[in-house]
């Protein structure tokens, strides 16, 4: 579970809101959920994988046998693995466990006292309940170990849920052996879903995927109630090696019967071709390069494994095993702005896949485990040494190199190519991408950079001078392309081509690109969207299938069909929501067919998801985009009384009230969401276009007016705002607003292209001739 600052959530990404051996000797949570259709699609989706070799096809299932039946013959693994973050990823409570002081320590958060104290074998915490009066819970679980550790309370319903308040463990000295909270300058309070106790702290759906082995959900959306199940509650050998009882079968079968069990020794995976995998320093760069790497798809396999877990992503369909398809049951985030910086560099919580995936190392050919024991998790080296397996020292760990004094923390690698940020409050981690500082970049585009970030009296101008002086003149970056289609620069579409088109660029940067592109659509860009989806590769079709809803509708059938035939059930399930208005009938029988596959599919995984409002909604608004209103009705209902405070729900339910004619059914439904969303702004700006609807324009203005002020206001409010304003016979304010957020925003096409119509309409012809010109 992780905690973030302000109003963000915690731990994944969900798909964009589109309405426009004992296998299972498991503890469970019994919530006496009663059988409905989400039940039984649940259980369908949920049925084991059983995947064996021919030979196998009639024998028993691989089930899980549990980590101590490795251990007799892997014993140099298993005790790696013991007390590593993998074993603590959680355990029951014991003295052995339980890292934070349970003296009667008492903890302050804004007037809430939070005890931490013993009661007999007992963990107790009194602290602030739902009600928000002091109660005395029992801890169910030690959730991680290190740098801190959070605790887990069972509540009513099955659910699981991390307390805000962590003990930091940290030694003293690096200012540890504390409790602290996650939210340390914001009040929670109960009701919100930032709240220990509400709907982002859970650790079903947010924490429990990458925190334990074999998991499943089980969550009822009749009752709203979880049975979840595991085979170990922590992550252990068979997270990462697959059910292994056919294995355990393997080693005590007569060797003149092993041969049935596979090359693979009754495992669905094995990682041992990697060890094929030969380097070879090339003494002219320094640079190691992998001259036998096993087969590619070895290399692939250990790290689409570890990306389950290690990456910024939503499960889509549960069950994945560890040979899984990746884009078969998750949903990854791509670089998205709040996420990552525009040129890449790790911004919110991402987990390092996304970061890995853009890193010249990757595609040279490194996995994780080149710098990381896959047991103990520790790097396999100390200081610069990790790095000296392949890059030579030296040519590389030297003054000359890196700039600064021998021995120093300016010659540590990982402080120039990974620089750290601080996550939870305590959690320094660093960027997987390996990138060469760009300073330049910060003074273009304003992402950080390594050099400024340690000499903090100095500008960015002033390191880039000193690297172009030493180095040369940077290279043109992703990023800069990235940024244009992030902000709408005029010439984004081009920019975006170019990244889109050049396959030295990594696939994670183009699929980000191909994702922007939809944006700024002509017959060129929509053509090469075309290309794309009818290509092979996996992440550009993602990146398109994410931004389909920016396609327009007289198109979308041309970029959105061929993704029906792809295999990322992701991806095709992505895809078939995008055409649920379309009238399938006038398409051959094939096409159907695969759109029914992929629309069942999307159903499937959202029900599968629906113990969270943003896939009530995404149900809701696949249904009003197939014209079953009262269903969609339904589903923005339940979202909203899942959870309140979820302003995306109100905001579509509205405008289905406003399509089908009930207007102030609209407006009613937005006022109310006012008064229990936290995020207010896209609320205001509905609600603000509701009344202009009903021709109420002076209280129109007020709330685009409050909704374009708001520091979370995209420029779309602005630009509406500023047009309501004209409107009204106020041009000069619509013009202020408008060159106020071409500041915000330099070469956005629809700011640019409204002050140059305001300026003529007001006669102002030298200014429109100049707005004009910048749009050309």
């Amino acid at each position: 579970m992780s905690g973030r600052p302000m109003r963000k959530l915690l731990c994944f990404m969900l798909p964009a809101l589109l309405l426009l051996g004992c296998d299972k000797q498991s503890s469970t949570f019994d919530s006496g959920a009663s059988e409905n259709r989400a039940s039984v699609e649940r259980k369908k989706i949920l049925a084991p994988v059983a995947e064996h070799t021919p030979a196998l096809a009639k024998r028993t299932k691989r089930t899980y046998a549990g980590a101590e039946a490795c251990a007799g013959c892997h014993t140099e693994a298993f005790q790696s693995w013991q007390n590593s973050h993998h074993d603590m990823a959680m355990k029951r409570p014991t003295p052995e466990t339980v890292m934070g002081n349970f003296d009667n320590a008492e903890f302050d958060y804004f007037g809430t006292v939070s005890r931490f104290s013993r009661d007999g074998d007992k963990y107790m915490v009194r602290t602030d309940g739902a009600d928000g009066k002091p109660q005395d819970f029992s801890v169910a679980y030690t959730f991680g170990v290190e740098p801190l550790q959070q605790y887990l309370i069972e509540l009513p319903g099955g659910k699981l849920q991390a307390l805000s308040v962590a003990w930091d463990a940290r030694s003293k000295e690096a200012g540890g052996q504390r409790w602290f909270h996650l939210y340390p300058d914001e009040e929670i309070k109960p009701g919100d879903p930032l709240h220990w106790t509400g709907l982002n702290q859970n650790w079903n759906f947010m924490c429990a995927d990458c925190h334990s082995t074999n998991f499943q959900k089980n969550y009822d959306t009749a009752s709203k109630t979880f049975a979840s199940e595991w085979s170990e509650i922590n992550v252990g050998c068979e997270a990462c090696h697959g059910p292994a009882s056919r294995h355990v079968e393997w080693a005590n079968a007569p060797e003149d019967q092993k041969a049935v069990y596979g090359e693979h020794l009754g495992l669905e995976v094995s990682y041992r071709d990697r060890l094929k995998g030969a380097w070879q320093m090339n003494l002219e760069t320094g640079i190691a390069q992998l001259v036998n790497d096993g087969g590619s798809a070895n290399i692939q396999k250990e790290i689409q494994t570890c990306a389950q877990c290690h990456s910024r992503r939503s499960t889509a369909f549960p069950g994945a095993h560890p040979q899984s398809k990746f884009l078969d049951h998750f949903n990854p985030a791509l670089l998205s702005d709040g996420l990552y910086h525009a040129d890449g560099q790790i911004n919110d919580e991402v987990y390092v896949y996304g970061s890995f995936l853009q890193s010249k190392m990757h595609g040279a050919g490194v996995t994780c485990s080149n710098c990381h024991n896959p047991h103990t998790l520790k790097i396999r080296a100390e200081g610069n040494d990790l790095c000296a397996q392949c890059h030579l020292p030296q040519k590389f760990d030297t003054a000359e190199h890196h700039l600064h004094k021998t021995g120093g923390d300016g010659a540590l690698c990982v402080n120039c190519h990974m620089p750290e940020k601080t996550y939870m409050q305590v959690d320094a981690r660093r960027d997987h991408s390996f990138r060469v500082p760009r300073p330049d970049l910060s003074m273009s585009i304003g992402s950080p950079n390594a050099c400024t970030d340690c000499h903090t009296d100095q500008p960015a101008s002033w390191a880039a001078n000193v690297l172009e002086e030493k180095f040369g003149k940077p290279e043109p970056h992703y990023g800069e392309a990235l940024f244009a289609g992030r902000y709408g620069l005029p010439d984004a579409e081009g920019r975006l081509l170019n990244v889109v088109m050049d396959e030295a660029q990594p696939e994670i940067v183009r699929a980000t690109a191909v994702s922007l592109l939809p944006r700024y659509l002509s017959q060129t860009s929509a053509q090469v969207l075309q290309v794309i989806a009818q290509g092979d590769d996996a992440l550009l079709h993602l990146g398109l299938a994410q931004a389909l809803e920016n396609v327009p509708q007289r198109i979308r059938p041309a970029v959105a069909i061929p993704l029906l035939y792809e295999d990322e059930k992701v991806v095709t399930a992505l895809a078939a929501n995008a055409m649920a208005g379309a009238p399938m009938e006038q398409y051959p029988e094939e096409v159907r067919r695969q759109f029914n596959t992929g629309l069942e599919n999307y159903q499937i995984s959202e029900i599968f998801n629906s113990d969270r409002p943003e896939s009530l909604a995404n149900l809701a608004g696949m249904y009003f985009q197939q014209g079953q209103s009262a269903k969609s009705e339904k589903y923005f209902r339940d979202a909203i009384d899942l959870e309140p405070g979820y302003s995306p729900a109100y905001i579509n339910l509205a405008d289905l009230y406003r399509a089908t004619g009930r207007e102030q059914e609209s407006e009613q439904v937005l006022r109310d969401a006012l008064v229990t969303v936290f995020d207010k702004t896209p609320v205001e700006h509905s609600l603000g276009l509701s009344l202009v609807r009903q021709k109420k324009m002076s209280e129109a203005l007020g709330f685009l007016r409050a909704a374009a002020h708001s520091d979370t206001a995209p420029l779309h409010y602005v630009y509406v705002y500023a047009i309501g304003l004209n409107s009204q016979g106020k041009p000069q304010e619509a013009i202020k607003e408008l060159e106020q957020a071409l500041v915000r925003f330099p070469g956005d096409r629809q700011i640019l292209s409204a002050l140059a119509s305001i300026h003529h309409e007001q006669g102002n012809e030298e200014a429109a001739q100049q707005y004009q010109q910048q749009l050309r």
